[in-house]
């Protein structure tokens, strides 16, 4: 449930992870595995595996494997002004 595999020629397999807006998260490399240690990753990683292909999943197995969102940022206090302050990195142009 929620695992497709895509064949590409001439690519080495992996694993891609999305995120429920398919965002790419991780690849993981799958040329060194065996279909056993394939089979035990992504179990592990909380993929479901039907019975059949046309079971039903269970309601708990819906979204699995999706992994919780980022927790935000706390809010920042706003200054005299009542503006809230820009964050930026260090390495970030101010005209970005």
């Amino acid at each position: 449930h929620n695992l497709e595999m895509k064949h590409l020629p001439g690519a080495d397999p992996e694993l891609v992870l999305l995120s429920h807006r398919y965002e790419e998260l991780e690849r993981i490399p799958l040329s060194d595995m065996t279909q056993e240690e394939i089979n035990q990753l992504v179990q592990e990683l909380g993929f479901y595996r039907k019975e059949t292909p046309d079971a039903p999943v269970p309601e708990e197995f819906q979204f699995a494997p999706a992994k919780p969102l980022p927790t935000l940022l706390p809010p920042q206090t706003p200054t005299a002004d009542g503006k809230t302050p820009l964050k930026r990195d260090k390495e970030e142009h101010p005209d970005l």
